[in-house]
């Protein structure tokens, strides 16, 4: 046999780029724009912002608690059946949602569901097929695109479900957008992997792949940035609509904000992608943080206005999710291909426990102050801690001896 039929057969990248843009397209897109669902929700069920909030939380941490299952899961039995699951899930979350008359019903569906069908329908998943697919030299670039395509997604979405709200009610719109989540599935099969031989000599074992990362310093450092990620985004995704509502701006506004997050966050991810692929992830990351950091302050202390809040939101989105490529990409340069959807999974807990803390906090923090203020200053700080842990970050390829991997 020659050497080149050895070679195990991969997906084109046109179809990985395709196919994991789309689903990435779909499942980011609809999830964006839950903050628009807020005030009509709580207002018709006589539900605080706490109550809204938390189920949010809930979802995140949800999403983040089975990521690493829904990657394991995608590592092992491969990437479409965990698709085609969180396609199920994502459409039955978003009806139920629709129906719950109660704050634990609105948890259960608004929280534990679609946090568990999020996880099986976006990064960890998509990324473990361009890792798996996709040759190095180009994977950064390739994460940048996909990253970018869910970017899109936000800005695409955005004014469709505003639209859907304003034009069939926030019911109505939500069971239309479940349906839109079942076309996710057909899109799976377009990232069905061919069976891979048996790769010869001893492969890295599941716990051993866990005992490695967590007890590696650059692995921990990723994570604890990866959490100021995920408080700050999802914070400012929640909760900024009712902020400027709070400051006399009209929806109208909150609406442009978000779809400009949206829209800028395609070149931003794209760019990410691009500029990894030739610079060291690690500064590209710390930067990031920091301009977020110094972003919130300009914005919390200039008069508030709609061309402050444009002008805030373009900026942001050049920064929302530019951290997904650099971060998945420095896991699979430092660990490898076999187990990285997850661990891509366990990094994005860290991610999701912060968003939890954003989400929930900021209602918790409203509803005791009657402010977001201190919210926005804990993201500050939070911002200059991301910064300065991911400096020490080493991105080369991690020394792993035969007996260690099969520990």
């Amino acid at each position: 046999m020659s050497s080149a039929a050895a070679l195990p057969r991969r997906l084109s990248l046109k179809q990985v780029l395709i196919c994991g843009a789309a689903v990435v397209t779909l499942s980011m897109g609809i999830r964006h724009g839950f903050g628009l669902w807020l005030q009509p929700i709580t207002m018709e069920r006589g539900w605080t912002r706490e109550t809204f909030a938390f189920a949010l939380a809930v979802q995140n941490l949800a999403w983040g608690l089975a990521g690493p299952v829904a990657g394991g899961l995608a590592d092992r039995f491969g990437a479409f059946k965990v698709l085609i699951g969180g396609a199920v899930l994502y459409a039955g979350g978003l009806v139920l949602m629709a129906l719950a008359t109660s704050g634990l019903a609105f948890t259960g569906s608004a929280g534990l569901i679609l946090g568990m069908a999020q996880a099986g329908t976006t990064y960890a998943v998509v990324y473990g097929v361009i890792g798996r697919n996709i040759d190095p030299a180009r994977r950064s670039w390739a994460m940048g695109v996909t990253a970018a395509a869910g970017s899109f997604g936000q800005f695409l979405m955005m004014p469709v479900e505003s639209w859907l709200i304003g034009s069939l009610g926030w019911q109505t719109a939500l069971i239309v957008l479940g349906c839109l989540a079942l076309a996710i599935a057909p899109l799976a099969f377009g990232l069905k992997e061919p069976p891979h031989p048996p790769v010869a000599g001893v492969q890295q074992g599941v716990r051993a792949a866990l005992r490695e990362a967590f007890g590696y310093r650059s692995f921990q450092l990723l994570t604890a940035g990866y959490f100021v990620c995920g408080f700050q985004v999802v914070f400012i995704g929640v909760h900024m609509p009712s902020y400027l509502k709070d400051r006399g701006l009209g929806p109208e506004v909150a609406t442009t904000a978000l779809a400009l997050i949206g829209l800028f966050n395609v070149i931003g991810t794209y760019a990410a992608g691009e500029i990894g692929q030739r610079w060291p992830k690690r500064y590209l990351l710390s930067a990031i943080y920091l301009l977020r950091a110094a972003a919130i302050v300009v914005f919390i202390t200039l008069p508030l206005s709609p061309w402050s809040v444009y002008l805030f939101a373009t900026v942001m989105g050049l920064l929302w999710l530019s951290t997904v490529p650099p971060t998945n990409a420095t896991v699979v340069q430092i660990f490898g291909v076999r187990h990285m959807s997850m661990l891509s999974g366990f990094v994005f807990l860290s991610h999701q426990l912060g968003s939890f803390m954003g989400v929930w906090l900021g209602g918790r923090l409203f509803d005791t102050t009657g402010s977001y203020d201190l919210v926005w200053w804990i993201a500050v700080a939070l911002g200059v801690f991301a910064g300065l842990v991911n400096l020490p970050v080493r991105e080369t390829p991690i020394a792993r001896t035969p007996a260690a991997a099969a520990a």
